[in-house]
C-alpha cells in the first residue's frame, strides 16, 4: 500500500471512521491514512429527514466533528433506506430480525455518502446510491442469518461482505458503497482534492 506522505508530503488525510471496513476499503486505493478516529455524533435521523438528506448531513458532521486544520479528513456514513423509512443499525436480533423481513424479496436503497473536508475548511461531498434486492427469505433462513452475527451493528441488519451476499438476487450500483464506501466516489473526491492516486 502506497503511504500519501510518499507521493505528496504536503497531503496528509485522516479517515473520521472507527469501521475495519472503511480502512480496508481506503487501502484499496494505494491510500494509507495517516491517522484513524472516530467521529463522536448524535446519529438521531431530523424529524422527516429524507434519507438522502440524513445520509448527506451524517457524513458531514462527521467530518467537521474530526476536523483538523492540518490535514483533509475523510468520512462517510451508509444508510439502508425502504422507501422513505431509514433503517436502524441493529443493535439486538429482534431488530435484525425485523429489517430482514422487512427487506424480504424487495428492492431497497443504499445511501453512501461521503465528506472531505480541506485543512482550509472546504467541503466536497458525493453520494452513492445503490439498489439491491433480497430474495424472498424465509423464515429459518433469517434464524440462520442472525444465528451467525454478522448483523451486529449493521444498518438494516445485514452485511453484504459476509454470508448475506448469498441471499441477495440482485445489485445496481456499487458494492463498496454497500459494505461501507463507495470507492469511486472516493477517488474522485481524493484526486479532486490533489491526492496522488493511480
Amino acid at each position: 500500500m502506497r503511504d500519501v506522505a510518499a507521493t505528496r508530503p504536503d497531503l496528509r488525510l485522516i479517515l473520521a471512521s472507527a469501521s475495519p471496513r472503511r480502512r480496508e476499503l481506503i487501502g484499496r486505493l494505494g491510500i494509507a491514512p495517516h491517522a484513524v478516529t472516530a467521529a463522536d455524533i448524535d446519529e438521531t435521523p431530523a424529524a422527516g429527514e429524507a434519507p438522502r438528506a440524513y445520509a448527506r448531513r451524517m457524513a458531514r458532521e462527521k467530518a467537521l466533528a474530526a476536523a483538523d486544520d492540518s490535514a483533509h479528513v475523510l468520512a462517510g456514513d451508509t444508510v439502508v433506506a425502504c422507501g422513505r423509512r431509514i433503517l436502524p443499525k441493529a443493535e439486538d436480533e429482534a431488530t435484525a430480525s425485523a429489517c430482514l423481513a422487512l427487506l424480504s424479496g424487495r428492492r431497497h436503497r443504499v445511501l453512501s455518502a461521503i465528506a472531505l473536508r480541506a485543512p482550509d475548511g472546504t467541503l466536497r461531498e458525493r453520494l452513492s446510491e445503490t439498489v439491491v434486492r433480497f430474495k424472498s427469505l424465509s423464515p429459518e433462513e433469517i434464524e440462520a442469518y442472525i444465528a451467525g452475527g454478522e448483523w451486529d451493528g449493521k444498518a438494516g441488519g445485514y452485511a453484504i461482505q459476509g454470508s448475506a451476499e448469498g441471499l441477495i438476487a440482485e445489485i445496481a450500483g456499487s458494492h463498496s458503497g454497500v459494505v461501507g464506501l463507495p470507492l469511486f466516489e472516493t477517488r474522485a473526491l481524493l484526486k479532486a482534492a490533489g491526492f496522488a492516486i493511480g
